[in-house]
């Protein structure tokens, strides 16, 4: 009795060496417990040039082929007869159907009536929904989901484009190799990634946003990050009720929770202090009318409201007030993080780790990530928990983000040099 095979023939294309693209392929089919034969392979032969493979993945049963095989597709690697993405209707409003595609952070596209069709808006652990009259496919949330909306089911006709290591010269994310470090010099870290920032903004005219905890204040780095906003490289800020707090008490009375933030001593009665900085945001209605009535003169909110720097608030169960400027309504809060970064090509990840973990659930996988915090386990997670492109830096904030916008101001002063010797 001949033995029933349960294989598939898989192929391929990119830069599969450098980027790391065909050994993970082959890590997940052999961590699986599957077998895989290599068909065909052809190597870029240049820099630019991309490589391709064609194997057969075999398994066990057919249940463990379908897991090897969606555990590949998930790289890169794609049938070699491709078939039509599998849709299904939403039932009910907010319910997806059974066997929903749930989505990467990666560049993805679906085959449909003999084309493939770029997705919208990547998110990770999303869905998928295609209007099949404009042939448009968008990822949306759950709660945005309606009856009668066609949602992709199951693996076939998605091809995902992974990450590939960028062909142009050496940036931070080079530099680290998109991991996480206590080791490497400070100042060559800040200074690459003080280079990233200025590229971002003045050559690709790309929008900066930054993902802020109350560490920053308390650490003593907000003066840097209110510069940073100053100079013109932030376009938008998320963070919660207590670094509002935190930086209006600051900008008031110099501490941060009664800590005075030049030298580490408690202020008199400064526990106190973070309670008068709520009531006084209450008393004035708002931290945009504590600027117009010239009570709020400094700091991260006051240098965002002057220049017109869209900031959201997210509520916590645990806040203080919270002041009125607070988000509560967390589904709705969330819509407006994910406003503020639309368009974003690179985000600053300040010594938070639930914000920038709900941030880095609305980022695609094309925007670089750069997290600084003191924790290596918080750096960790961050990409454990799919963000993968982040580049962690465990550091104080309170001394690196300063040594970053001195580096900014470095090569801005350095540019100007040479327009003026031109």
């Amino acid at each position: 009795m001949t033995e029933k095979k349960f294989e598939q023939e898989i192929n391929v294309k990119g830069h599969l060496i450098d980027s790391m693209i065909l050994t993970k392929i082959f890590d997940n089919v052999m961590d699986l417990e599957g077998d895989f034969q290599v068909l065909d392979f052809h190597i870029g032969k240049r820099k630019k040039d991309v490589s391709y493979a064609r194997l057969i993945i075999r398994g066990k049963s057919r249940e463990h082929l379908n897991k090897l095989l969606e555990s590949i597709y998930r790289e890169g690697a794609q049938p070699v007869s491709i078939q039509q993405v599998s849709l299904k209707p939403v039932q009910k409003d907010m319910v997806m159907p059974d066997n929903f595609y749930s989505t990467t952070n990666n560049p993805t596209q679906i085959y449909y009536e003999d084309a493939w069709i770029n997705v919208d808006n990547m998110m990770m652990d999303k869905c998928i929904t295609v209007n099949v009259e404009k042939k448009r496919a968008e990822c949306k949330i759950v709660r945005d989901l309606k009856k009668g909306d066609l949602i992709v089911v199951g693996e076939q006709g998605v091809r995902i484009i992974p990450q590939e290591r960028p062909r142009e010269g050496i940036d931070i994310f080079q530099f680290m190799g998109s991991g996480s470090s206590s080791e490497r010099p400070t100042q060559q870290i800040a200074r690459k990634i003080a280079i990233d920032i200025h590229n971002t903004k003045k050559t690709h005219k790309g929008r900066i946003i930054v993902v802020a905890g109350p560490v920053l204040v308390h650490s003593g780095a907000s003066e840097a990050l209110a510069r940073l906003i100053h100079m013109g490289y932030i376009h938008g800020l998320l963070s919660g009720n207590a670094l509002a707090v935190h930086d209006v008490e600051n900008a008031l009375m110099g501490t941060s929770l009664g800590m005075r933030t030049k030298d580490g001593t408690l202020s008199t009665r400064g526990y106190r202090n973070h309670m008068q900085a709520i009531n006084e945001v209450f008393k004035a209605g708002s931290l945009k009318s504590m600027v117009q009535k010239k009570i709020l003169k400094s700091g991260i909110m006051y240098e965002c409201i002057i220049n017109d720097i869209p900031f959201v608030l997210a509520g916590s169960v645990r806040d203080d007030g919270p002041i009125p400027d607070v988000i509560t309504d967390i589904v709705e809060a969330q819509r407006k993080y994910k406003q503020v970064l639309e368009g974003a090509k690179m985000v600053l990840m300040l010594s938070t780790m639930l914000h920038s973990i709900a941030v880095g659930n609305m980022l695609p996988s094309t925007v670089k990530v750069v997290a600084v915090d003191i924790s290596q386990p918080v750096v960790t997670k961050l990409v454990d928990r799919g963000t993968t492109q982040a580049v962690g830096i465990v550091t104080d904030v309170g001394a690196f983000l300063p040594t970053i916008v001195n580096e900014l101001e470095n090569i801005r002063s350095n540019t100007k040099g040479r327009k003026l010797a031109k």
